[in-house]
This record gives C-alpha cells, structure tokens and sequence, in this order.
C-alpha cells in the first residue's frame, strides 16, 4: 500500500530527503509526498526539483499543509527545538510521524512528546540514519556472529574541521548550548549502545568549546559509559579540530573482543584475530571484512521500515519509545559535564519522567 505524507522542512537537512532518501521508496510506490512546508520559501525549490511538488503544495503554514492536504503521516525535518510544535500539529491533523533525531532539543520535550504520541495512539519513528549505514550494519553483524567472542569495549573517535560559523551546515549549530551533544554524538551514543547490545547504565563526560570555536556553546567533548551487560565505551566527539579524521559516515570504531579486535576506519572494517604471544600490528594489517551488500542505507532505510510498520509489519527499530534510550544519553552526558558528577542513566531518564507526568497529570 502506497501512503501519503507531508515534508516539513525543504532547506538544508530537507534538501537530502527531496534529494535522497524519499525518491527510491517514492519509485518503489511506498509512498507519495503531497505536500511540504518551510518557513523559508526560497528553499521550496527541492521540493519542487526533486519530488515534483507544484507550487501550490509548498507551504509556509503547517496546519494550513494539513488542513487542506489528506495524508496518513508527515516527516519531521526541522532544528530540534521546533520538534515539539511540529508533532502536535502533526496529532491534531491524526497523522503518524517519521522525524529527525532528536526527539527533541529537551529530555523534558522528548518525554512530553512520547507521552502525547502515546495518548494519540498513532506510530512515530526517529531517524537514526548513521546506525543503519553500511559499515556500521556490518560491524554490528560481526560483533553478533559469536566468531569474534564477548566483546569487552569500544573506542569511537569523530573529529571535524568545522570550527568557523557555519562550517557545519546550518547557523542555529554554532548558536545553540550543546550543538555536539544534541546534534552530533546523538548519533555516536546511539551507535554505541548498539554494538554494546545493552542499555547505559553509567555515563561521565566532559564537553567545551576552546577559545577558536566559532560556537555558543560545548564543540568538544569525551564520553565514558559502562553498559548494563558490563561492556564499556570510550567516545572522543570533536567539531573545531585543525582537522578532520574521521567525519560524518567516516567515523573510527574500534571493538576489543575477547577473540579479535575489530577496527571500522572510513568506511573499511578489518579484523585481527588473538593469535596468543606477544604481537604487535598496526591498522591496515589486519584481514579485511566485506561490507554487506544492502539496496538502501541510513534514512532511505529508515523510511521503507516507517511505512513497513504503517502497513502492519514489525515494529521499526528507532520507535519513539525506544528511541528515549538514545535521547537519554545525550542528555544524561550534558548534565555529567555540567555538574562534573557520573549519571545513573536509567535512574536519571525515570526522574525526569516522573517530573513530567506530575506536571502533565
């Protein structure tokens, strides 16, 4: 069955799912896009470019889009802290939700919009693309086979040159409190705890911005968390380096198992099997691993699982519910270098819950 949706947002990240990420499941009848909004209407022109919107289904207001367009559910392409107003649009109009991660740009927003997805008994997914891209996908399967033993820790670096204003993309990043945190290592985390196979329970971290960052707020940051299942995680987040070593979809993961060290590097995977003794080799030594061969990554993969679970199939990954695990994370390590004290993730992600439903009875 073919469903109908609604883009909100066409610039900027927007312009990658007019671009990218719709166009294959549009062609595979999965979906069809009948209407986009943005505040800005010069950035209309993807929507009209790439998904063949006439002009007359561009549109600067949400509910008018809603009103006046009938749709089963709409995409949620907008700056974090506009995330909230987008969903209750969304369930005023009874639409299920596919939206950009975060949840949102609070664990307290986050929360409230679980709770009101819950209330209206619709289906909404968050878009953690960078879990469901190639390399990583392949590294998760090998650390699942059992051919590598218990895995012990992971070791995750992104590093970019993106120091000056508006080198990452767009300027509300260089102005918010935690750009890094809410709109980069809510990706890292989120991977971790993947490959970890567990939820946190532990957190410390220590975030800044050095004098030359061209940012409002935390560029730089380290990462430490120790798993329900006690495998451990070290994560180094950097976005005002001298320069980039491992970058978006680039990133360097390395997993030590009991078996074998596996080492993902831009996009390669290699594997160094425990041969006993002393032995000492340096990456690009070990013995390569094929990436799995898959017709669609990331978002594009994201969205055909959205409608899968719109037509009655399993339940998508990234569901909103789950998906508080990885919004608690960021959120959990923010506070951690705020108040230079390790997080209870759990304890700290059912605090705020409660704080919540006792404001919102």
């Amino acid at each position: 069955m073919s469903y109908k949706g609604i883009l909100i947002g066409t610039g900027g990240q927007g312009k990658a799912w007019c671009e990218r990420f719709l166009p294959l499941n549009i062609k595979d009848g999965l979906l069809e896009i009948v209407a986009a909004v943005d505040v800005n209407p010069k950035v209309f022109i993807n929507a009209q470019q790439f998904l063949h919107l006439s002009e007359d289904k561009c549109y600067t207001d949400i509910n008018q889009a809603m009103a006046e367009n009938a749709a089963d559910f709409c995409i949620i392409v907008t700056p974090p802290a506009f995330h909230e107003a987008a969903v209750d649009s969304a369930l005023a109009h009874d639409l299920h939700i596919l939206s950009e991660k975060p949840i949102a740009d609070t664990l307290e927003a986050s929360l409230r919009i679980v709770e009101k997805v819950k209330r209206a008994g619709k289906k909404m997914g968050v878009t953690m693309s960078h879990r469901f891209d190639q390399d990583k996908t392949t590294l998760q399967q090998a650390l699942r086979s059992g051919e590598n033993g218990a895995l012990d820790y992971l070791v995750c670096r992104f590093t970019c040159n993106m120091r000056n204003f508006g080198d990452w993309g767009a300027a509300f990043r260089h102005t918010m409190t935690d750009a890094l945190m809410i709109e980069g290592a809510v990706h890292h985390l989120d991977m971790l705890a993947n490959f970890a196979g567990a939820k946190c329970d532990t957190l410390f971290a220590q975030t800044w911005n050095p004098s030359w960052g061209q940012y409002g707020g935390d560029s730089q940051g380290q990462v430490m968390l120790s798993f329900e299942n006690g495998v451990k995680a070290f994560y180094e987040g950097a976005k005002t380096n001298a320069i980039g070593l491992n970058g978006w979809t680039h990133e360097y993961v390395r997993a030590e198992c009991e078996k074998a060290t596996l080492i993902m590097d831009s996009r390669q995977i290699e594997r160094f099997p425990y041969e006993g003794g002393r032995i000492y080799k340096r990456e690009g030594q070990g013995e390569k691993v094929t990436l799995l061969e898959g017709r669609k990554w990331m978002n594009t993969l994201l969205v055909e699982q959205f409608i899968s679970w719109l037509d009655g199939g399993e339940t998508m990954e990234t569901e909103i519910e789950a998906n508080l695990q990885s919004v608690a994370l960021i959120f959990a390590a923010i506070e951690s270098s705020r108040t230079g004290q390790v997080i209870k993730v759990q304890d700290f992600l059912e605090k705020t819950r409660e704080k919540i439903t006792q404001e919102n009875p």
